[in-house]
């Protein structure tokens, strides 16, 4: 066994990719993802260049690392937001989303459609039906909306 790792490293390391993957399917909520690809990658480098045991190793472990702090940088430019901030606030979770009115408002007011429900508008401005209009705020139940 060791006589063949030795003559195919690349079959260890492609195992070992496929069996930290495999782990993480298990639910390990991203910690073995990076090493697995690693290992995986450092496999498809060690089969394609003859590489000794000691430069496979710091490839696995720069991989490593290198994925890491990439995914950690991708995440940490992601917005965050707390889970319990809009929760159960279905209005402020409205806001940003883009509607169409079916019935014209007048005087400002009306109401829109939003799935199975109706919501009460406001705008700064009389708007004729079918205009698209954006949610910028939610006052009480009524949604405050500017034309696109």
């Amino acid at each position: 066994m060791i006589a063949l790792l030795l003559t195919h490293p690349h079959v260890f390391w492609l195992t070992l990719g496929g069996l930290l993957l495999a782990a993480e399917m298990l639910g390990a909520s991203g910690y073995l993802l990076w090493s697995g690809v690693a290992a995986v990658v450092t496999g498809l480098l060690v089969w394609v260049l003859p590489l000794g045991w000691e430069w496979q190793g710091v490839c696995f472990a720069l991989l490593t690392l290198v994925a890491a702090f990439l995914w950690w940088r991708w995440l940490s430019t992601r917005k965050q937001q707390e889970p319990g901030e809009v929760l159960n606030q279905r209005g402020h979770q409205l806001v940003g989303r883009h509607l169409r009115l079916d019935v014209a408002l007048v005087n400002g007011r009306g109401h829109v459609r939003v799935a199975d429900s109706s919501w009460p508008v406001m705008a700064d401005r009389d708007l004729p039906a079918g205009t698209e209009v954006v949610v910028v705020a939610v006052e009480g139940i009524t949604l405050k909306v500017q034309a696109r």
